[in-house]
């Protein structure tokens, strides 16, 4: 049995969530930011299909990237190089987090970014702790990825490409703005071989946790993240 979750802001210990299914900790409560914020403090997060309850989860071991792990091919150096487009850092959220719901994923019949949740992922976004990062060719968004930042973490929820390596020229631009502003890692949640791929790997629950306790002490305040950023890192010569 996992436990109801009361009106407090509150959730059990990491450790109690269960093995079957990875992570499963708890169910109930709401979607508020101060809900939202405080899961992802303690490496909680939401996770649950339309017509379910709310479900909490925080699986051992721990998908995560740390930035300056981040493996970039051959090919997708060549195009962060060479390639006519531009990044711009939250200037559609929204566009974003749409994107995300409505592309199909391998073994979903549906999508777990429900209007519930995008609606509460839009609210962190207008309060300042919910980011996009996008992809723009030919003035049109063609990939992005959105997550929440908190202190030095941040915790990646969903990336999309609507062209060739368009989410990936998001992820490698959100890694350089990371290390810039001295993040220390990315939550990528669950383990997939195409996470893997690009740099990610699992560590202990606990070894997880211990992290987020030291970088989410860190000052960084909320707030809109400057659109252009970090336009043209790639492009820098020495």
């Amino acid at each position: 049995m996992i436990p109801w979750l009361p009106e407090a802001h509150l959730f059990p210990p990491v450790a109690t969530a269960l093995s079957e299914p990875n992570g499963l900790l708890a169910a109930g409560g709401d979607l508020s930011p101060q809900r939202l914020l405080a899961a992802y403090r303690r490496g909680i997060f939401p996770w649950f299909s339309a017509g379910e309850p709310l479900l909490w989860w925080s699986p051992d071991p721990r998908m995560v990237l740390f930035p300056d792990e981040l493996k970039i091919s051959r090919s997708l150096a060549k195009t962060l190089r060479n390639a006519d487009y531009e990044v711009r850092l939250d200037t559609a959220f929204g566009e974003v987090i749409r994107a995300c719901a409505r592309k199909p994923r391998a073994g979903q019949s549906g999508t777990w970014i429900t209007p519930e949740m995008q609606q509460a992922y839009r609210e962190l976004h207008r309060l300042g702790h919910a980011h996009s990062v996008e992809t723009w060719i030919d003035g049109k968004l063609a990939g992005g990825l959105y997550g929440i930042a908190i202190g030095q973490a941040f915790y990646g929820e969903s990336m999309f490409a609507d062209a060739r390596d368009a989410s990936k020229i998001a992820l490698a631009h959100l890694c350089a703005y990371l290390k810039l502003r001295g993040f220390g890692i990315i939550d990528c949640q669950m383990e997939t071989r195409h996470l893997a791929s690009l740099g990610a790997r699992p560590i202990p629950r606990c070894d997880f946790a211990a992290r987020l306790e030291a970088l989410c002490a860190h000052d960084d305040a909320a707030g809109r993240w400057p659109a252009a950023a970090i336009d043209g890192h790639f492009r820098q010569r020495p």
